[in-house]
């Protein structure tokens, strides 16, 4: 069975999807190396995963170069920073009682650094998500596999015409990874309630 990828509108084999980012480290793309992350940004973030405060990181070097992307500057960082095991233990030694959640925006393409990583986090009690323009076909098929490390998943590629989470033909879905529960309702609520004016 050939699971397939969107590569600029070009429909790929996940193993030509893998096979083009290995490609991609000869080609001047320094931030995709083999079992190796790079982050862009590192923010703590409220809304991206509902009731959580999470520590996000947004990994450089996506291969999937969604259209109208909103991180497109993350594919070619002009710098991004080594995302290590060590570090990752500095940061969440640091955010210890301040976050109940660990974010990443992509990484997908490197499942074997991004699993050692969503480890850690579950280790020290951690919630996990991760952010992907994937679809979660596409993630059940990694090895090694992500989804058994992962508390929630966003997946689906960006489409403008059918917006965000928060949009209710959003082609995007937000899943509680244990019980396979798409959590798009708990946007859409968000999005209700900060459009309400009260008029008295």
């Amino acid at each position: 069975m050939n699971i397939y990828c969107q590569v600029n509108k070009i429909s790929l084999p996940i193993d030509t999807f893998r096979h083009n980012i290995l490609c991609m480290t000869k080609q001047n793309t320094p931030y995709i190396v083999k079992n190796s992350l790079f982050f862009c940004s590192e923010d703590i973030v409220w809304q991206e995963v509902p009731q959580e405060a999470s520590l996000a990181f947004l990994i450089a070097g996506c291969p999937l170069r969604c259209h109208g992307c909103h991180s497109a500057d993350s594919w070619h960082p002009q710098q991004a920073q080594a995302l290590s095991a060590d570090y990752l233990r500095q940061r969440l030694h640091i955010y210890r009682g301040l976050i109940t959640c660990l974010l990443f925006m992509g990484g997908e393409w490197q499942p074997q650094a991004l699993q050692e990583l969503l480890r850690i986090a579950r280790a020290q009690g951690l919630k996990t998500c991760l952010y992907t323009g994937a679809e979660l076909e596409d993630l059940q098929q990694l090895t090694p596999p992500l989804l058994p490390y992962l508390d929630y998943v966003k997946t689906g590629p960006w489409k403008a015409d059918l917006g965000g989470l928060d949009n209710p033909c959003s082609n995007q879905r937000f899943i509680e990874v244990s019980s396979g529960k798409v959590l798009n309702h708990l946007f859409l609520a968000r999005n209700a309630n900060t459009n309400t004016v009260s008029v008295y």
